[in-house]
């Protein structure tokens, strides 16, 4: 008898970061229930990430053009149903996008992750301050709800890619530690000051391969006047795809990155991730993926009581913009060090 495949819907819309922390819950459960089969339904820019997951095929959303606004998510709904009989759909996005959706797709369950706003609301008020649940367990409680509970307590990983392409010198061949930086975050509260990343650049640079990675013409410009001081630097901004990048983080030794989505890319890949967190606090529940609490190098709170003064770091007080610089250039690297 042939045994019954359930195909569940999963919804991730964005950020880039959340869309990452889906990776290693959707390997988990691929891995523990071989019977279940996926289709996520995000952005296209975002397809690469699911490429080493067996059981998981993904769905473009086109949110800019033909599947904008209400009438575009109903025909987006229409589409689905044709090409699937779904037995669930998993939200873990839960925003007004996906409740439309959620009066479109036929299927039999439908389970919405919940966010813990109150919680998060308490931990940013002061009123409380303890880990809050993770995200990724948010995310593995939406499977439980439909029936399958998973266990991210022993999570494989892919192995790491062969850099094929030969576009950059210095990446042919492994004949010294590889450290990722990416020093750039959405919010300016979350970035580590750039003179105080240089000392730590400067120093790493000495004895390990330094790889920069961002986004974005300013970015980029940045990271290349950072590069040309130092020769052990590799700037990767504007310069691959992210395939390609992808395939970089793999063979990284550690990453250090802000609070933002280069963490979480390198963690679900299953590589080590240091991560310095100004105005945010791992408590929140966005710390990467299977780190250890170490990993993470807090803002001075004694200086910065007021911390995490919001979730995502888009808020803080005035004075708050550069709290991550009470992290000295030192510590971090001892961090590094001691990881390699």
């Amino acid at each position: 008898m042939t045994p019954k495949t359930f195909h569940i819907l999963v919804i991730r819309f964005s950020a880039m970061g959340d869309v990452a922390m889906t990776v290693n819950v959707l390997r988990a459960l691929t891995e523990q229930y071989p019977q279940v089969k996926i289709t996520v339904l995000t952005r296209g820019f975002f397809s690469p990430f699911f490429r080493d997951l067996k059981n998981v095929t993904v769905f473009t959303a086109d949110l800019k053009g033909k599947h904008k606004g209400v009438f575009g998510l109903y025909k987006l709904g229409r589409q689905l149903n044709k090409i699937h009989k779904f037995y669930a759909v998993a939200d873990i996005h839960n925003v007004l996008r996906t409740k439309v959706l959620k009066k479109v797709i036929r299927c039999r369950l439908f389970a919405s992750i919940d966010k813990g706003r109150a919680e998060k609301s308490a931990l940013i008020k002061g009123k409380i301050f303890k880990q809050l649940k993770t995200t990724h367990q948010r995310y593995a409680d939406v499977f439980k709800t439909l029936g399958f509970p998973i266990d991210l307590s022993n999570p494989t990983f892919p192995e790491a890619k062969t850099i094929s392409f030969n576009t950059l010198s210095g990446l042919q061949t492994k004949t010294e530690k590889w450290i990722g930086i990416a020093p750039f975050a959405a919010h300016k509260g979350k970035m580590y000051p750039l003179e105080l990343m240089t000392e730590v650049i400067a120093s790493l640079s000495k004895k390990h391969k330094v790889i920069l990675f961002g986004g974005g013409n300013e970015e980029s410009k940045i990271l290349e006047a950072i590069k040309d001081k130092y020769p052990s630097c590799i700037n990767l901004a504007g310069k691959l795809n992210l395939d390609q990048e992808l395939d970089v983080i793999s063979n990284l030794d550690v990453m250090l990155s802000m609070d933002s989505g280069n963490a979480h890319l390198a963690a679900m890949l299953g590589v080590k991730v240091i991560t310095v967190w100004g105005v945010t606090h791992p408590y929140a529940g966005f710390a990467p993926f299977n780190q250890p609490e170490d990993y993470a190098l807090i803002a001075n709170r004694e200086q910065f009581p007021a911390i995490p003064t919001s979730v995502y770091g888009n808020k803080y007080p005035k004075g708050y913009e550069q709290a991550s610089g009470s992290i000295s250039p030192q510590t971090i690297i001892d961090k590094i060090e001691s990881v390699l």
